[in-house]
């Protein structure tokens, strides 16, 4: 039985994060998202796992409200408790600058998509160890396989690049790592494990299915 351990209302994890396993960094330190993207992100959670799409009680949470000089990606062990990484994400050259603000489903937009992705396999392409997505959310994310919307490390998701730039460099909308830790953190979640991508747009809060639990569409 899934055990959530007291994540889902306070959206606070216990007195202290103890260091994942995998061999991930101790994160003690590590803050949960913020409370109302935590409990959006824990309702889409539930519901996929109710739904049979979690084949791994991991959760990914990125907040795209945030600027990219922020870390803003959080891989969270539902079952212990526990942030596992806290760490820098590129979002889609076509979605702004230094801050996401447009998102789009379409081929060829360059933009991040939203909603409530599945990681799945790993394979090595044109950036390296890479990891394949699905999007769950029909007209939200749905194409992001079609798109080759992977997460994949990159040189330009790095603080000596923010220095430089005021920012993180962008992706063609995949949710880009920095190298160092890409291929632990796609270890950590792939096969199976959930990604929620998160930004404040009315249309796409309305009407996820996820954020409902509406009986899965037929």
């Amino acid at each position: 039985m899934l055990c959530l351990c007291g994540l889902l209302v306070a959206a606070s994890l216990p007195a202290a994060a103890q260091p994942g396993r995998h061999g991930v960094r101790p994160s003690a330190s590590a803050p949960l998202p913020r409370p109302e993207v935590m409990q959006l992100a824990t309702r889409a959670f539930q519901c996929a796992w109710k739904r049979d799409h979690v084949r791994r009680p991991v959760l990914t949470v990125i907040d795209y409200s945030l600027p990219s000089t922020e870390p803003r990606l959080w891989v969270i062990d539902m079952s212990a408790g526990r942030v596992l990484f806290h760490e820098l994400v590129a979002h889609g050259r076509h979605s702004g600058e230094a801050r996401a603000t447009r998102f789009s489903n379409e081929h060829g937009s360059k933009q991040s998509s939203l909603g409530l992705f599945r990681a799945e396999e790993t394979y090595h392409g044109q950036h390296g160890y890479s990891l394949r997505m699905s999007g769950l959310e029909p007209g939200v994310n749905d194409n992001a396989r079609d798109r080759a919307i992977v997460m994949h490390g990159a040189g330009y998701v790095s603080r000596s690049h923010i220095a430089e730039h005021g920012r993180l460099g962008r992706s063609w909308g995949c949710p880009a790592l920095a190298r160092e830790v890409s291929r632990q953190v796609i270890d950590t979640i792939k096969d199976g494990s959930v990604v929620f991508a998160y930004y404040p747009d009315d249309d796409w809060l309305r009407a996820s299915s996820f954020l409902r639990c509406d009986p899965e569409p037929l």
